[in-house]
């Protein structure tokens, strides 16, 4: 980078860490990082800081972290900073009217979709439970309106029928980041362009619920496959055996012959724990984890809580 900006970074999970990392590779006068604050995590609600609040502090880096973005004191301490950019990557705090307009040069944005499509808070989740073919990147100007600003760069990235949410998260940090730096370098040569979203595709990537996680044997087989791979880690998905919960780490659709598709959605249809779902298909479970245990294959399970084939488990709502 041949002119070395004032950057001010804000962002708080592991997502957001690559970029900081390429910005300070690539020569940048990082002043501040903005993070959330501290949060209660675990059985013990330890106080823990965020991954970039970690990271930031490793790297010697000045680290603020406001509950709100709202306060005048933090608008002025942020105005004294006197940053060309700022850039954001998963903070979790929407930029009001007045901080966007504090650097000379704007706020820019590693948002983890081809925008328009999945604006919002859980596109990478989202794409996979959709079924969609590909992801990506995009980096955008940052304007009021959620995730609706101008868009400098993208690239693409495939979904295949084994992509994780981890997986994915993991390739699109890394590419967030390099492609971050590519634009920086752009608009500070004078050389970037950037268009207007498009107004059709336009959806939205709610924030993902805990509750989501429940697998339902009243939707397709297909559905609840792709559900596993995009809740894993978080929030995790799970099946009720009677008062037993059982985790549920990764899974595939299997061919029901006639014979079974005459039971009712949540029947265990053999002695490999593939459940009937609402569409004639099976889910076979492949790794689980019981409360308090490790995570097993289902082979382990089943010799240690067999479950005959006919067992019907509970359909949720």
């Amino acid at each position: 980078m041949g002119v070395s900006p004032r950057v001010v970074f804000m962002g708080t999970p592991e997502f957001s860490v690559p970029t900081l990392s390429a910005l300070l590779e690539n020569g940048c006068d990082v002043v501040a990082v903005y993070t959330q604050p501290p949060r209660p995590v675990g059985r013990g609600h330890k106080m823990s800081a965020s991954s970039v609040h970690k990271y930031a502090e490793e790297r010697g880096l000045s680290v603020h972290t406001p509950v709100s973005l709202k306060d005048s004191i933090v608008l002025e301490e942020l105005k004294a900073l006197k940053p060309d950019v700022i850039v954001v990557v998963a903070y979790g705090l929407l930029l009001p009217k007045e901080i966007l307009q504090v650097p000379s040069l704007g706020c820019f944005n590693v948002h983890a979709s081809l925008l328009p499509r999945w604006r919002g808070a859980a596109p990478i989740q989202r794409a996979i439970l959709a079924g969609d073919l590909e992801t990506g990147v995009t980096i955008m100007h940052m304007e009021e309106g959620l995730d609706t600003g101008p868009m400098f760069m993208s690239e693409q990235v495939d979904i295949t029928p084994t992509t994780t949410a981890q997986e994915l998260h993991g390739t699109l940090s890394l590419l967030g980041g390099k492609l971050m730096v590519t634009v920086l370098d752009r608009v500070l040569a004078g050389q970037a362009t950037s268009v207007s979203q498009p107004q059709k595709g336009v959806t939205y990537a709610n924030k993902l619920a805990r509750s989501e996680g429940e697998i339902s044997w009243n939707e397709s087989a297909v559905s609840q496959e792709r559900k596993v791979r995009a809740f894993t880690p978080w929030p995790g998905t799970w099946f009720d055996l009677k008062d037993l919960r059982v985790k549920v780490f990764s899974a595939e659709v299997v061919f029901v012959d006639s014979d079974a598709r005459g039971y009712s959605p949540g029947t265990i249809i053999d002695g490999q724990l593939t459940i009937l779902c609402a569409d004639g298909q099976g889910l076979r479970i492949k790794e689980v984890q019981k409360p308090g245990g490790s995570r097993m294959k289902t082979e382990e399970f089943l010799r240690g809580t067999p479950i005959s084939a006919g067992t019907v488990l509970k359909v949720c709502s």
